[in-house]
């Protein structure tokens, strides 16, 4: 072959000896032109693969479609794309902006690096728990285009999970896809959430624990025996007060307010300054610390220079119900006792609701089966009344009777 570019009319007699494009030219291919079809090339490198393209001018800009590899993509196939390029053209589209878009498109593992995560860290407080459950989808989206990602496979995605982790954890994933998804809408990333219509799992409300008083006095027992001697009284603290763990483990002596009997929580769950009443007995465990005027953290951990609180007492938690003959309890679960005996001794839900801090009432419904004894005094209340109306003596009829004429 004399030239590097040729035109004549496509046969696949013609193209199947065509040959490779000169050991030693210049360019790597050489392009022979359809005389039939305008624009459709077949591109010839120097291993004697061809590649169909076809060229075109989108508001004055040369461009390049590629169509496939012949012999795959064969003659007749690769004249039906051009053709169907060429009416989209005329309809003033370019028929690589879709290509483009993919190429400019980032993936899961760039957007939630570059995008979400960098945000996360500065909007929320659970930017750690969003770094965790990420690691979950990118094992299976990390490479892959967000415009590419869809329903069923996000679906297949957390079905997966719940078969491997429980139901509550597959939603809160559930949850980091759709939030991440959504926001890539309203940036303008991609057109549709592919989350929207997943359901999430339907979760069984877990009993309300619950230890009578002499459990209590057991297990405060227990406590006292413990090697872990911060661990043991930040357990106390939390069964008398209702306090969540790290609002426990990580107070400081100066969120403590004696002369009033609170202590401040600048930063809770709902990211709002709150603060809970010290009673007697959580005012007892608090005096007799040892950290006390040496330390600024209520349980300060091993660190030497004072920097960290103590970070886990779920072993201690465990070691202290055992050595008291008790069921096993997670840590959160004395936040639970402390409502439930709350519950279980007359105090209405309104007011639980506020000892725990709950936004919602609905979260605080949970204990509404403890409180049957503040139900049956209500009930004898009405008891009473109705009683004493209709054992009246005398009752004044509601409508005067008619007088004769």
């Amino acid at each position: 072959m004399t030239t590097l570019s040729r035109k004549f009319r496509f046969t696949q007699r013609e193209l199947d000896r065509l040959p490779p494009c000169p050991a030693d030219a210049n360019s790597k291919s050489y392009e022979c032109s359809d005389s039939d079809v305008i624009g459709l090339r077949i591109s010839v490198n120097k291993a004697g693969r061809k590649f169909w393209f076809w060229r075109y001018t989108f508001e004055g800009r040369k461009r390049a479609a590629r169509i496939g590899e012949y012999p795959a993509t064969d003659l007749a196939s690769a004249r039906k794309r051009a053709s169907e390029m060429r009416a989209m053209l005329d309809m003033g589209k370019d028929v690589q902006a879709e290509k483009d878009g993919l190429k400019k498109m980032p993936t899961f593992q760039e957007f939630a690096e570059q995008e979400y995560l960098p945000l996360s860290k500065m909007t929320k407080r659970s930017h750690k728990d969003d770094l965790h459950r990420i690691k979950h989808l990118m094992k299976h989206l990390a490479h892959r285009k967000l415009s590419e990602i869809t329903t069923r496979e996000v679906q297949g995605i957390i079905n997966g999970m719940a078969q491997t982790h429980s139901h509550a954890t597959a939603n809160l994933v559930l949850a980091l896809i759709s939030r991440m998804m959504k926001l890539a809408t309203i940036w303008g990333i991609i057109e549709k959430n592919p989350c929207y219509g997943i359901q999430k799992f339907k979760l069984r409300p877990m009993p309300v624990k619950t230890l009578k008083p002499a459990e209590i006095a057991r297990l405060f027992q227990s406590l006292d025996e413990d090697v872990h001697y911060y661990g043991a009284q930040a357990i106390k603290l939390m069964l008398l007060t209702g306090l969540r763990r790290n609002e426990a483990l990580r107070a400081k002596w100066s969120q403590i307010d004696f002369d009033n009997g609170v202590m401040h929580l600048p930063e809770t769950k709902a990211g709002k300054h709150q603060h809970v009443v010290i009673s007697a007995e959580a005012r007892a465990v608090l005096d007799n610390l040892q950290s006390k005027g040496k330390s600024q953290w209520l349980f300060p951990g091993k660190c030497r220079n004072d920097e960290i609180p103590v970070f886990s007492v779920d072993a201690c938690m465990r070691r202290s119900l055992e050595r008291a003959g008790l069921p096993p309890m997670r840590v959160h679960d004395c936040r639970h006792v402390y409502a439930s005996l709350l519950a279980q001794n007359g105090v209405s839900l309104y007011v639980i609701q506020s000892c725990l801090r709950h936004q919602s009432p609905q979260m605080t419904m949970v204990y509404a089966h403890l409180c049957d004894d503040a139900r049956r005094d209500a009930n004898r209340v009405i008891d009473r009344l109705v009683g004493q109306a209709v054992s009246a003596v005398s009752i004044e009829p509601l409508v005067a009777p008619i007088q004769e004429i």
